[in-house]
């Protein structure tokens, strides 16, 4: 053999072990594991963003803020105020108006919004569909999709006519599938006086999203469901309706949507139906109420539980509810939905004294956990089996995080600098103004943070700061102070979004105000962001609004 052929042959050989690795590499990446992913960067990125974040040189500075007349919203990096007819970007340091309609009359008023954003790895049929859109409802039962970007209207739905009035919008399936609900069909005074009977309580519409597609309509109808029917929603397929006793059902959607379906209907499609010809969709038709329930549908589960409080997590499943007594208020018993046995030290009573209860849920980072709220006490707490037995789980506390109560207010017996001893003859609530409380607690999924809002009365003056602790273990990570008053009978919203915190404060007589903090690196010790001095401020007027720069 020659020698080069010999070599190629060493070569050949030595290519074997690397082709197997190419090989293990591409399984790898058909399952996800992949190290040049965008989504692998994305969270490394974000792990650094964090690990900023929680620097002890990073502060949130309020750059600027704003006041309205008409209720603020906040979605992903956007500030809508003047019923969503202005939008301004919320990533910049100064206020960027993205786009600013002229003021709508009251017919045109939009009820409720949602913000829709491209699904991935899907073709859609239009451009403006890989661009996030905002799903409004309007007080005249018209649903648009508008660019989030320059409010263009890129699709308009008429839904019904005056036979129900459509106010609501959520998500049955986050980002893929969407319900319109009627408020409750009311008759007036003088046709109940008339003996005239009401019997379709609620109208439902479900849509796909992107791209927009009708699923079908249908009513809630007292004659199948009851006289007490109280409320209804459509949830992860389940449709729950809510009675004036405090039951709670649930029932298959989809099943009720095959059973009951009389003709499925596209939207833009001419349609004859119950003598009515149209299109489906447009004025002054709308959509037909094509699910027709004829029958009682099969029941899921039902609970009974005070004030229709009921949630389903964990894993197993299990679900939480108040037994159906206002002497059990702030009661939570956690019961395993495959039997309705009560979990071991499954029920959770705070004992709190407070003007606020407490209150508990599922944690939202899909971890099966349970979040519980009192006023000075957070605990997280788990589902584990219980030892020795399999079939009965447990709750155990995983964490809790703890107000700063060390300056106590509430001592039952005082010493005056006389000597004279002074006895209270009240107790302090636990929720007074005068001991920090918690108000808010929320989780920022893209960091894996638990933020919490506590709040304390000094003076006249209420002083509030934003926490962000370990989503694992409950460590106190960073602590921001903000900077404006906190009143504590104003209603009050924080968000908190990778390196943006906002504030929307509703004072009385339809005041709202919106402070924007924004993440700044400074190694400064005295930094005016952190600090509860006052600082010069500049007004600036843009658009027609008056912002205000510190």
């Amino acid at each position: 053999m020659c020698p080069q052929a010999a070599a190629g042959g060493r070569r050949a050989a030595s290519r074997a072990p690397g082709a197997h690795n190419v090989c293990r590499l591409l399984t790898r990446r058909a399952h996800g594991f992949y190290a040049r992913d965008a989504g692998v960067a994305h969270r490394k990125n974000l792990g650094l963003l964090r690990k900023i974040l929680c620097q002890e040189s990073t502060k949130f500075k309020n750059v600027w803020t704003t006041h309205s007349a008409s209720p603020i919203a906040y979605e992903r990096g956007r500030i809508y105020l003047d019923n969503y007819q202005c939008c301004i970007s919320s990533i910049a340091q100064e206020p960027r108006i993205l786009y600013q309609k002229p003021k709508c009359s009251k017919s045109e008023k939009i009820e409720d919004a949602l913000l829709l954003e491209c699904p991935l790895g899907e073709m859609l049929p239009s451009p403006s569909d890989y661009k996030s859109s905002l799903i409004v409802l309007t007080v005249q039962n018209w649903l648009l999709r508008l660019s989030a970007d320059s409010g263009e209207i890129l699709e308009k739905i008429y839904l019904a006519g005056s036979c129900c009035k459509f106010r609501y919008l959520s998500w049955d399936t986050p980002q893929e599938v969407m319900v319109v609900k009627s408020a409750q069909n009311k008759l007036p005074a003088a046709a109940r006086q008339a003996g005239i009977q009401q019997s379709v309580l609620f109208y439902l519409a479900v849509f796909q999203v992107l791209p927009l597609s009708f699923i079908g309509m249908l009513e809630i109808n007292k004659k199948i469901f009851g006289n007490s029917v109280t409320d209804v929603a459509v949830s992860n397929g389940i449709l729950i309706v809510m009675y004036s006793v405090g039951l709670v059902r649930l029932y298959n959607f989809q099943a009720i949507s095959e059973q009951f379906m009389e003709q499925p209907f596209d939207l833009g499609h001419e349609f004859n139906w119950n003598g009515q010809v149209g299109v489906v969709g447009k004025y002054p038709f709308g959509l037909p109420c094509n699910i027709k329930i004829t029958d009682t549908p099969p029941l899921l589960f039902e609970a009974s539980s005070l004030e229709n409080a009921f949630q389903i997590g964990g894993y197993p499943w299990h679900y939480i509810i108040t037994p159906n007594k206002k002497k059990h208020k702030g009661v939570f018993h956690i019961c395993s939905l495959k039997d309705n046995a009560l979990a071991k030290n499954g029920i959770q009573d705070m004992k709190c004294c407070s003007l606020e209860p407490d209150w508990i849920y599922f944690h939202p980072d899909m971890s099966g956990r349970i979040i519980h709220v009192g006023p000075n006490l957070i605990k997280v707490l788990k589902l584990k089996e219980v030892k020795n037995n399999t079939d009965q789980m447990e709750i155990a506390e995983d964490f809790t995080i703890v107000a700063n109560r060390e300056n106590s207010v509430n001592n039952a017996v005082t010493v005056t600098a006389s000597g004279r001893v002074v006895k209270k003859r009240f107790n302090l609530l636990d929720d007074d103004p005068e001991q920090e409380t918690f108000k808010i607690v929320d989780y920022e999924d893209e960091l894996d943070l638990l933020s919490t809002v506590a709040v304390t009365e000094i003076g006249a003056d209420g002083r509030a700061h934003l926490d962000f602790h370990c989503n694992e273990h409950g460590i106190l990570l960073k602590s921001i102070p903000l900077l404006e008053s906190w009143d504590v009978t104003y209603s009050h919203e924080v968000y908190f979004d990778k390196d943006l915190v906002l504030h929307i404060e509703q004072k009385p007589n339809r005041r709202f105000s919106c402070y924007v903090y924004q993440m700044v690196c400074d190694t400064a010790k005295d930094d005016e962001s952190s600090s509860h001095e006052k600082t010069e401020r500049v007004f600036c007027k843009k658009g027609g609004r008056i912002f205000e720069y510190i």
